[in-house]
C-alpha cells in the first residue's frame, strides 16, 4: 500500500466515522503519513514503509475499528521509531513525566519524609522529567526526527 493510497483510505474512514475516538486515530494516521511524504526520504526507505503498511492489513474488515486501528497505529509508530528513529511530537516529554513520577516517589519519601514526601517527590520528579524530555524533544526536532501530529498520545 503506497503512502498516498493509505492517506486516501484514512480520509475516507475519517468521513465515515461517527465516534470522536475513531476520528482521532484516523487523523493521527493521516498526519503521520502526510509528514512521511514530506520528509524527503529515499526511495528504499519509502518502499520499506509501504511494505509495512501492506503487512499491517489496514483494509481488512473488523467489528471494532477503533481497537483495530489503534493497534495498527501503535505497531506502525513502533516500527518508525525502531527503524528510522522517528518519534511523535512530545514523545520524550511524556516519557520524562512518567519516569519522573516513578523515581520521584521513592526519592521524595526518602528526602522529605512520608506525609508530604510522596506528593513533593511526584511534583519534582514530573517537573525534572518534563524539562529533560523537552530538551530531548528539541534535539529530535533539530535532527528532523519528529513526526508532526495534531494530537498527542
Amino acid at each position: 500500500m503506497t503512502l498516498n493510497i493509505a492517506i486516501n483510505f484514512f480520509k475516507s474512514l475519517n468521513r465515515q466515522a461517527q465516534k470522536k475516538s475513531e476520528l482521532k486515530i484516523y487523523k493521527e494516521f493521516i498526519d503521520i503519513l502526510s509528514d512521511l511524504e514530506n520528509k524527503g526520504l529515499f526511495d528504499k526507505e519509502i518502499q520499506s514503509i509501504e511494505a509495512v503498511l501492506s503487512n499491517l492489513e489496514l483494509t481488512s474488515n473488523t467489528e471494532n475499528n477503533k481497537k483495530h486501528f489503534k493497534r495498527k497505529l501503535n505497531k506502525f509508530k513502533k516500527y518508525l521509531k525502531e527503524e528510522f528513529s522517528f518519534i511523535t511530537k512530545g514523545y520524550y516529554a511524556t516519557l520524562g513525566i512518567s519516569l519522573g513520577m516513578c523515581f520521584g516517589i521513592p526519592i521524595g519519601t526518602t528526602v522529605f519524609g512520608t506525609e508530604s514526601g510522596v506528593s513533593l517527590g511526584i511534583l519534582f520528579g514530573m517537573f525534572i522529567g518534563f524539562i529533560i524530555g523537552r530538551y530531548k524533544d528539541a534535539e529530535a526536532e533539530k535532527e528532523n526526527r519528529v513526526l508532526n501530529t495534531s494530537s498527542l498520545i
